[in-house]
């Protein structure tokens, strides 16, 4: 098949690498304001360049990859829907959850799959943790913690304007945390703090979070989130019930040093990025785009989907702020 890739920065450089190196994608098309972006990946991967998201749409492909940056995503999505191509963006759908919003009453009516990129969906350890869960191996769960700690923080521009740490980091714990348990989160409640980069604070942003999240049969879930880890990139999940634990990243890569005596677990090189942690599950992600493309599955993970994790970004941003607890249903319909 053939499937073009609208924006060629970091992360939709790695996935044109991913792409061109499954058995299902024949040939790639790719567009980027930045010219020499694209060229660099046509002379890569030997990907045809288009000069427009027009001309992607325009050139036959069978589904594409939107990579552009989040306030291009709305309207991305929208083309490919429109021209009734399969489609596959990066979350956000969009910068605000009232755009997002619009995407979904937008996309609504069109019998076209769109698929929004939340990695730990296809991660071995997110799918074995769910398997066990959805099969009672560890009977009713009462406490679920799930951890993502960044190595260092990104640019002072990305936090600027990326809207937040629960929107473009927490999120994708909260994603993750409806996903495994397969229940709804109520209620949360926030914290956070700066002990780091200066321009987080001056950005109006915490650089070290903590959440307490109440689903909707009582669980509780604690998600813990830093911009600071000196170790590496560290992404967990606990999950206890009342018949067993288990937990997810519990490996050798851990970015976590042992100190009781005679312990030598972990003892790999630690994880220092989201891209090594996560290679498998990229590539298990957009095979699973194209078996969509193919019309042999639906989405994985739909417009709706990745409004739900916003929902509960946005109830902990305003409690946050405001230091109260903040249900689901108030940032819904506020």
């Amino acid at each position: 098949m053939r499937i073009g890739i609208l924006g060629l920065g970091r992360i939709g450089a790695f996935h044109a690498e991913t792409l061109s190196g499954l058995d299902a994608v024949g040939s790639l098309v790719v567009s980027d304001p930045f010219t020499h972006a694209a060229k660099a990946a046509a002379e890569r991967f030997g990907a045809e360049v288009a000069d427009s998201p027009e001309a992607v749409l325009a050139a036959g492909v069978d589904g594409v990859v939107v990579a552009a940056a989040t306030d291009a995503h709305p309207a991305l999505i929208l083309a490919c829907a429109e021209a009734g191509v399969p489609v596959f963006c990066e979350k956000p759908v969009a910068r605000t959850m009232a755009e997002g919003v619009q995407v979904l009453k937008a996309v609504e009516g069109l019998d076209v799959p769109i698929q929004i990129g939340f990695n730990r969906r296809f991660d071995a350890g997110f799918v074995a943790a769910r398997a066990a869960v959805r099969g009672g191996e560890l009977g009713d769960l009462h406490t679920v913690r799930s951890t993502t700690l960044d190595p260092a923080p990104p640019p002072a521009a990305y936090i600027a304007a990326s809207g937040g740490i629960f929107r473009d980091c927490s999120v994708h714990d909260f994603d993750i945390i409806r996903w495994v348990t397969g229940r709804e989160v109520t209620e949360v409640y926030a914290v956070g703090g700066n002990r780091g980069a200066d321009f987080i604070r001056e950005a109006g942003d915490a650089d070290t979070t903590g959440a307490i999240l109440t689903l909707d049969d009582g669980t509780l879930a604690v998600v813990s989130n830093s911009r600071h880890n000196a170790r590496g990139y560290d992404v967990r999940m606990e999950l206890h019930g009342f018949r067993d634990s288990i937990a997810v990243g519990l490996e050798d890569k851990l970015p976590l040093r042992s100190v009781e005596p005679g312990v030598a677990f972990p003892a790999g090189t630690p994880h220092d990025f989201f891209m090594d942690r996560f290679t498998a599950a990229y590539r298990a992600e957009l095979t699973a785009f194209t078996e969509v493309v193919s019309g042999s599955r639906p989405s994985p993970c739909t417009v709706a989907d990745a409004l739900e994790a916003g929902w509960i970004a946005e109830a902990c941003t305003l409690s946050l702020h405001e230091h109260r607890p903040v249900t689901v249903e108030e940032v819904r319909h506020a």
